[in-house]
């Protein structure tokens, strides 16, 4: 096994407390010679770490076949001083092929001391959002405007460790641990992007609100603000982010609907008036003019501007006809005084994707 440490330069690019108390994060990657942890190895682990007031890089690599097991013991006896593990992808693949190699090498580790920061777990549900081809780190390097000297993959990398193993040649050496700290590198580069979900999933209070004809402009401030301004449509709404600021675009529907009772039965439908009574009032109405609600007559008509809503957040709420599942609520600027309601709606908006 050979052992290499070094001092490392972590660029403040994220607020690291919502990760975890920095002395407990350990960034880590690992490359492999295959997918699978039953039928391939390990053979290099890198880590970054925070320790005696300085960040540090440390990486262990398997010079032969048999010290596989060697960098395996010395990793699990490393993550124990850390209760947090920050990766990309490692929930997926690289937690579960080291528990596979651990089980190879009859070797225990115990994860149940340590939290888990997929970071790319984290962004996946925003790729398209994000409008990344794919959530591969250099993809999401790329995005964040990061370049890297290594220009191999992961994949590329496993004939270069078999020829190492085979000529001891110092430049495939190189090659190799110059991938691995490369992706540690581009790590804490990377954190950033982990601002969009933040951003998206957390508090906002309303900056502005405008009505144009035929769309509600609001403006939506954070206490984030997003390294890159992106844009994207919903079947609900059009967004922007500027900074700190959520841009959403609603579409206004101009003019009438129909509020439906709950209680049809104790209700007349007038034929001449299309709408619906209380009985109290429509015995006073000719027969003829007049006949026992349904579900779907009981309804009285408004003409107004309305935006769409989530199911039953504003009352009353109208809808086309009985059986449309969309909701919309008359528009007045008071609708979002309620902070706690504005913040469902908000909500609801961006959970079309």
């Amino acid at each position: 096994m050979i052992t290499e440490k070094h001092d490392f330069a972590f660029l403040d690019t994220y607020p690291l407390k919502r990760l975890g108390p920095v002395e407990k994060l350990l960034f880590f990657d690992i490359e492999t010679t295959g997918f699978s942890g039953d039928y391939s190895r390990l053979y290099l682990i890198g880590c970054v770490f925070f320790q005696d007031g300085s960040w540090r890089l440390a990486q262990w690599f398997a010079d032969t076949p048999e010290s596989e097991g060697q960098i395996l013991k010395t990793f699990i006896r490393f993550t124990k001083n850390f209760s947090v593990l920050v990766h990309f992808n490692g929930d997926r693949f690289d937690i579960p092929f080291l528990q596979k190699r651990c089980q190879a090498w009859d070797l225990s580790w115990d994860l149940s001391s340590l939290s888990s920061v997929d970071i790319y777990k984290r962004i996946q549900p925003y790729r398209k959002i994000l409008g990344l081809d794919s959530l591969k780190q250099k993809s999401v390097e790329a995005f964040l405007g990061i370049s890297r000297r290594d220009q191999y993959s992961g994949g590329e990398l496993i004939q270069v460790y078999k020829d190492y193993l085979t000529t001891r040649d110092g430049s495939l050496y190189n090659l190799l641990m110059l991938h691995n700290r490369e992706d540690l590198e581009g790590m804490p580069l990377i954190l950033p992007i982990l601002i969009y979900p933040d951003f998206l999933e957390g508090d906002f209070s309303l900056d502005s609100q405008r009505l144009l004809p035929r769309f509600l402009e609001l403006a939506l401030k954070s206490p984030l603000c997003v390294p890159a301004d992106i844009g994207w449509h919903t079947s609900r709404a059009s967004f922007e982010i500027r900074g700190p600021v959520l841009h959403a675009s609603i579409p206004v529907l101009e003019g009438t609907l129909k509020h439906f009772y709950p209680d049809y039965k104790d209700y007349y439908y007038l034929i001449y008036e299309d709408m619906a009574v209380h009985k109290s009032v429509g015995e006073y109405v000719e027969r003829s003019a007049r006949k026992r609600a349904t579900a779907k007559t009981c309804y009285a008509r408004q003409t107004s501007l309305f935006i769409p809503q989530p199911p039953g957040l504003w009352s009353p709420f109208f809808q086309k006809e009985y059986e449309d599942p969309a909701q919309y609520v008359q528009y007045c600027p008071q609708l979002f005084e309620d902070s706690r309601k504005l913040e469902t709606y908000v909500s609801w908006l961006l959970k079309d994707r």
